[in-house]
């Protein structure tokens, strides 16, 4: 039970972003209820059916707290499902003897947008990685992602873009603050390098390859 309340508060953040930041909405939030709690008529309440102030600091604590831990060393196991078909991909559907970048990110978000058409642009140069886009959005938002913003990408056997249902992400490999977010991983599936939010693309380029 405190596995899957953790996982619809981390969904239900993580999805409301709009400024591609793990934080800034939340303490929005948070603001907005002080703000509006303050407003109230305090006369013969009953606060002990109206603590969502409380509840929302806590929320936000605890999201920041698993944000800062670090992602997975070694690539756990996971189960994703391909956007297009439905079909389910782990661990073992990933090709041998590549490294594989593993890109969280929010399809409305322009960050992420930025990032697609960059890797798009310099697909050539990206060849010999496995270059994975995993959402935990509705799957109907993520159809037509690569289409809109990464044109040469769609279609790519080394590419592929996949539905996270169950939150397997953020439960087993990290929380990050910003989107996108990258994990490298080698070959052997050890962690490389990561990093949260937009970066030069010769610096994406660099981490991928080297």
């Amino acid at each position: 039970m405190k596995k899957m309340m953790l996982s619809t508060l981390l969904l239900s953040t993580i999805l409301g972003l709009s400024s591609c930041s793990n934080s800034s909405n939340t303490e929005n939030s948070t603001t907005q209820n002080v703000d509006e709690h303050a407003g109230h008529d305090h006369a013969d309440h009953d606060h002990s059916r109206h603590n969502h102030t409380e509840e929302a600091a806590e929320q936000q604590r605890r999201i920041e707290e698993l944000s800062q831990k670090a992602p997975a060393q070694v690539l756990p196991q996971f189960k994703f499902y391909k956007v297009k078909s439905g079909i389910s991909f782990s661990n073992e559907d990933i090709p041998k003897g590549k490294k594989s970048a593993f890109i969280l990110f929010d399809p409305n978000c322009g960050h992420c947008q930025i990032e697609a058409g960059q890797l798009s642009k310099n697909y050539n140069k990206l060849k010999d990685v496995n270059i994975y886009f995993i959402s935990m959005n509705d799957p109907a938002l993520m159809a037509n992602f690569l289409e809109t913003f990464g044109k040469d990408l769609v279609g790519k056997p080394n590419v592929e873009v996949l539905y996270d249902r169950n939150q397997d992400f953020i439960q087993k490999i990290h929380v990050p603050k910003q989107f996108p977010a990258n994990y490298v991983y080698n070959a052997e599936g050890k962690l490389q390098s990561h990093w949260d939010g937009e970066k030069n693309i010769d610096f994406i380029l660099t981490e991928y390859t080297k």
